[in-house]
């Protein structure tokens, strides 16, 4: 089990302060720009794994020097101008694999933000299990870039400020499960681009769909109210996401990650239905089971069950005639 989660962030107002530039490794830092420098700096810790994210206002070249041993794979979130690393070009939501005792060299030519996640390398055959291309430690061993998904690189860019954010505000109320699920979803909104860019899985014959999702049935049985990250499940039953993906919509209609979301809301729902509101406060409860935005998750609570959270947590679908709850419901709370 993971550590309890750790938040620090800082303001920054001199490029010195980006020696920190990936916590746990020492990186030299050059001011390039003309300008008074600005920047923030926050560090997540749980357990062996650490996520940075800092911004920066003019440019700065970055150097890492060859005596890190670990791996380190860093994604753009925000660049005004030219960003190199290495000889790659990279634009935001671009995913770079720093392989572990590699020196690094940055030319960041404007204001930028970045992100980076720190771990031990023997880390990766867990954490990527059921991904035989990404769950070998030797696949990692290589200088590499990965080019974002236009699609998907704005939500990309956005998921990772957002979780350090409410992580912060929470940090000393979540458990060891809760603390295991959002170091899962650091390590996927990172690597997120790597995953989206595999081959397809031709490992032979694929299980029977019904069977599949049987098994994820089970699982999330025995796990009983903590949150389940998608990647904890492949590891379990050593599948690939698109094979689980498949396999979902076969039998259900819908896809694994929308499945477990529903599963989480009704974890949640109960919860909230058996607790004291002067105790228990809705976003506790939704940042344990693995929400960050609170307006998003009011709204598919909403969609699933009629009523907002804090009428749950009141009590209010128990106890007030329908006119009365329409009334309640129109000025709920957004969370």
């Amino acid at each position: 089990m993971p550590r309890p989660i750790s938040v620090n962030s800082s303001s920054l107002d001199s490029f010195e302060g980006l020696h920190q530039a990936i916590h746990g490794s020492h990186v030299e830092v050059m001011q390039l720009g003309a300008g008074k420098f600005c920047g923030l700096l926050s560090h997540v810790s749980i357990g062996d794994l650490s996520l940075s994210i800092g911004s920066f206002s003019v440019g700065v070249r970055t150097q890492r020097v060859p005596t890190d041993d670990k791996l380190v794979v860093g994604m753009l979130l925000y660049s005004e101008d030219r960003v190199t690393h290495w000889s790659f070009d990279m634009r935001p939501a671009d995913v770079l694999v720093m392989p572990p005792s590699t020196e690094h060299d940055g030319i960041f030519r404007g204001a930028a933000a970045y992100a980076a996640i720190r771990l031990d390398l023997c880390e990766v055959t867990s954490l990527f299990k059921g991904e035989p291309r990404l769950s070998d430690p030797a696949a990692w061993l290589d200088k590499s870039r990965y080019r974002a998904d236009p699609l998907v690189s704005v939500a990309a860019t956005r998921r990772l400020p957002l979780i350090v954010s409410r992580l912060a505000q929470h940090q000393g109320a979540l458990s060891d499960d809760a603390a295991d699920f959002w170091k899962r979803s650091i390590v996927d909104a990172v690597t997120g681009t790597i995953l989206h860019s595999l081959p397809r899985d031709s490992r032979g014959p694929l299980p029977s769909a019904t069977q599949l999702v049987g098994k994820v049935d089970d699982y999330l049985d025995a796990a009983g109210l903590r949150p389940v990250h998608i990647s904890e499940i492949c590891a379990h039953l050593n599948v690939t996401r698109r094979t689980l993906h498949r396999a979902f919509f076969d039998v259900l209609g819908l896809g694994p990650i929308t499945f477990l979301r529903q599963k989480r809301l009704c974890a949640i729902h109960s919860v909230l239905k058996d607790n004291d509101p002067a105790t228990t406060t809705v976003a506790q409860v939704a940042i344990q089971h693995g929400f960050i935005e609170l307006g998003r998750f009011s709204h598919y609570y909403h969609s699933l069950f009629g009523e907002y959270p804090s009428e749950t947590l009141c009590g209010y679908g128990a106890r007030v005639d329908p006119q009365s709850r329409s009334r309640i419901m129109a000025g709920a709370r957004s969370y």
